[in-house]
């Protein structure tokens, strides 16, 4: 099998990160992925979890913990989405101890096409390797599956199990596709659990209240069924010293929430006997991490109070690991720098709420003349609460939208922008292009409303 076979069989599936249409309690179902499992040794039952669910920043935090993990000595996998620029940047490997001083190169693990942004993801000819072994599998497993079709990210995260069971890491990081009760991620029996700011996204599928949002997300939260980690993996873990124990309750990290969906996640906790600890400002002050925006430092202290959470097994994380993980993290298309003359900003918002503190987090660490913004959104995104926030801050709009099925015509983006210099364009680089035309000394140039977009501005 070639590489293009291979992506060709993955893109055969159905993937509803290129749908808008369809019903999310129909089309997504835990027992089908289940099944598949079932089919290839359940690798993910001996995958230590740390699970992160939520409406914003699950992204960072994942990138937060892998890092302060890895610097701690233990060999990370790192399972997110969706991708920027190639889906294979899903699947990464983060080797325990590399310097952030180290070059791409000298890391010891680069996957070839890829780049420091996402170093450890998984080589097109491992990824030809799994597919071409879990083909047939997949195959039997459709033709007799009692709950329809696998889709792409379903067979996906599959992958992304075996992969991390055959390469032998020490902890996986997860982040949920889309809710958390009926994700595809959500198999494993996690040994702590994250849950990141909740805000109103995916209101079709999830709910048009923040209290039925949280109950997807809450999902994530269970009971535990192993009581310590599996005998074989004991004798392995790589911090020397370090005694293994077992632990009856699932620790559940909470970001500051909302009263409505913190009570759905305390509810939650009880009925399933889970230790709730809950971010307070004081646990982010002082952390210093170089990605932008005061909103990160939130994510951080998530991912901190996550590892030191572990300890709960006997892990111990020194202070130091986790000053040297939060400052090495990188996550791309985040209030991403990309150019400084102009400059030109990547931040991947896609809901009012990340919108409006992307806005405090550029007023609050750039200074400019006036704002050119490009903005592309999905068509089933909260687009006029997104352009709501924006109206104010933009001197002008360039509308756009990403080459995926789900983008919004930007002449429907355009009518929400009052007294506004519009200008429409039908492609990402078209946008580029006549925002770097009409810039001038002192502007900033901000691209936002979709990972999609910003993801292909990555690239071109």
């Amino acid at each position: 099998m070639t590489y293009l076979q291979a992506i060709r069989f993955l893109d055969s599936f159905v993937n509803y990160e290129k749908i808008s249409n369809w019903t999310y309690k129909k089309s997504i179902k835990l027992k089908r992925i289940q099944s598949l499992l079932d089919q290839i040794g359940n690798p993910q039952n001996v995958l230590k979890c740390v699970h992160v669910a939520g409406s914003k920043g699950k992204g960072s935090t994942c990138a937060f913990i892998a890092n302060i993990l890895r610097y701690s000595g233990f060999k990370v996998g790192l399972y997110t989405s969706p991708h920027l620029v190639d889906f294979r940047e899903r699947i990464r490997i983060l080797e325990p101890e590399v310097s952030k001083y180290q070059s791409v190169k000298e890391s010891g693990r680069r996957s070839d096409g890829g780049s420091r942004d996402f170093e450890g993801m998984i080589s097109r000819n491992d990824l030809v390797d799994l597919v071409q072994r879990v083909k047939p599998d997949i195959k039997v497993y459709n033709k007799k599956s009692k709950f329809g079709p696998l889709t792409f990210f379903e067979v996906y995260t599959a992958l992304a199990f075996l992969y991390f069971k055959e390469q032998d890491v020490d902890f996986v990081v997860l982040e949920t596709g889309m809710g958390g009760r009926l994700d595809a991620t959500n198999v494993v029996d996690p040994y702590v659990c994250v849950l990141t700011p909740i805000s109103y996204e995916h209101t079709q599928k999830l709910g048009n209240t923040l209290s039925k949002i949280a109950f997807e997300k809450a999902g994530i939260i269970k009971g535990r069924k192993v009581t310590k980690l599996q005998s074989h993996k004991e004798t392995r873990i790589r911090c020397k010293g370090v005694k293994v124990s077992g632990c009856q309750k699932v620790n559940v990290i909470s970001a500051p929430q909302e009263k409505e969906a913190m009570g759905v996640f305390e509810e939650r906790c009880a009925k399933n006997k889970a230790e709730l600890i809950k971010i307070k400002e004081n646990d982010f002050r002082d952390l210093k991490v170089n990605l932008i925006g005061d909103h990160q430092k939130i994510n951080a202290a998530c991912a901190v109070e996550a590892v030191k959470a572990l300890s709960c097994y006997g892990i111990k994380i020194k202070d130091e690991d986790i000053r040297k993980g939060l400052l090495a993290t990188r996550w791309p298309c985040r209030c991403e720098v990309v150019s400084k003359n102009p400059l030109f900003i990547l931040d991947g918002a896609q809901n009012s709420a990340s919108v409006k503190v992307l806005i405090n987090a550029i007023k609050k660490n750039f200074k400019y003349k006036s704002v050119i913004l490009i903005l592309g959104i999905s068509d089933d995104k909260d687009i006029e609460g997104i352009c709501r926030q924006l109206n104010n801050f933009a001197d002008t709009v360039v509308v756009t939208k990403a080459n995926n099925p789900r983008a919004a015509d930007p002449q429907r983006l355009a009518k929400y922008f009052s007294q506004k210099n519009i200008l429409l364009t039908k492609n990402t680089r078209m946008a580029k292009n006549k925002a770097l035309k009409i810039a001038e000394k002192g502007d900033l140039i901000l691209v936002t409303g979709s990972l999609f977009v910003t993801g292909e501005f990555k690239k071109i």
